[in-house]
């Protein structure tokens, strides 16, 4: 049984809350780690479900909270323009299982962690998806949030200058050494703000491996809604243009660089499908790019302290890639 299951006290609210699982209930961890641990659980029908837990050990307050996720996904279930799994349940009794968790459905399709999963899809599908999630990215950030019923998410102005808030707080929480160029890009990004165009549902954290792809590259489901909000769109635009890795980045083995693989769309021509679809203005997407590095930095700075206390949850990464990635984002965030 993985770690951060309780497989009786688990499989008994399956019995009660989940009507289309049969135990027994087989887990496995999918991913851990970096945010919420993410279970594969396989029933005795042969159907498939996803649970999603905080990661074990200390976790910040605010952080990880998967009952937030579930309202997420729950409330933009059916909308065609933005995939998302079917929310199935939550269970916000910590009794249960030590954490809260929550449950959806398990969609088929690839997952592009890395390299080699990104070569599996096939060329073509690759330059598919490139299209496809900017597709979806600017769907999202064209829904009324009043009208899907996430008026109330959070903030709807300010969300830059909050997430500086946020972060910086976070990261001097975490910190595991000095790392004088995150206070030095903290500061020059507090002085130049840009300003906020529209107010949008956020996804936060929209990357390629965030999204499931059917066989084509078409994206099927957008996964990880953990650090959602609403407030400024052009921040994940900014935040994708920083995972979308190219030859020449500052860290280029960027969370294994699935987009190195090749026969994906250039940075540059990434932004441009986007800049085609979306009435925003991409004039400051520089500065979004230098928050992007450097929230990535304070993220995987607290990402790296789990890892020092022994709670990887899982995930095989080797905690000396955080060590020396974190100070090469907060340098790019101070060059850009």
């Amino acid at each position: 049984m993985p770690d951060g299951i309780d497989d009786d006290r688990v499989t008994a609210w399956f019995r009660q809350h989940v009507a289309a699982a049969t135990p027994p209930l087989r887990f496995s961890l999918i991913a851990g780690g970096r945010s919420n641990l993410t279970f594969r659980v396989d029933d005795a029908g042969g159907r498939s479900f996803v649970l999603r837990r905080p990661p074990l050990g200390h976790v910040l307050e605010s952080a990880h909270d998967v009952g937030r996720e579930h309202r997420i996904i729950a409330a933009l279930a059916g909308n065609d323009g933005v995939p998302v799994p079917d929310a199935l349940g939550l269970c916000d009794d910590p009794e249960v299982n030590g954490a809260p968790f929550m449950v959806m459905s398990f969609v088929e399709g690839a997952v592009v962690r890395d390299s080699a999963t990104a070569q599996a899809i096939g060329a073509d599908a690759r330059r598919t998806s490139a299209a496809s999630m900017v597709e979806v990215l600017a769907n999202l950030h064209a829904l009324e949030p009043d009208e899907v019923g996430l008026g109330e998410l959070g903030r709807r102005e300010a969300y830059v200058e909050r997430q500086l808030n946020r972060w910086y707080r976070q990261f001097g929480q975490t910190k595991q050494r000095e790392i004088p160029a995150v206070d030095e890009a903290h500061r020059r990004l507090s002085a130049a703000v840009p300003k906020q165009q529209r107010a949008s549902i956020v996804h936060g954290d929209y990357r390629i491996d965030n999204t499931v792809l059917d066989p084509t590259g078409h994206v099927v489901a957008v996964l990880d809604w953990e650090l959602c909000t609403l407030g400024d769109p052009l921040a994940d635009l900014g935040q994708l243009a920083v995972y979308w890795t190219q030859p020449g980045d500052p860290v280029p083995d960027l969370l294994g660089a699935p987009i190195a693989a090749g026969d994906f769309p250039s940075r540059d021509e990434l932004i441009a499908s986007y800049a085609a679809i979306s009435p925003l203005d991409l004039a400051d997407l520089q500065t979004y790019m230098a928050f992007g590095y450097w929230k990535l930095a304070c993220i995987l700075e607290g990402v790296y302290a789990r890892y020092l206390g022994g709670s990887g949850g899982g995930d095989d990464s080797d905690p000396a890639d955080y060590a020396t990635q974190v100070p090469l984002l907060a340098e790019a965030a101070v060059d850009l």
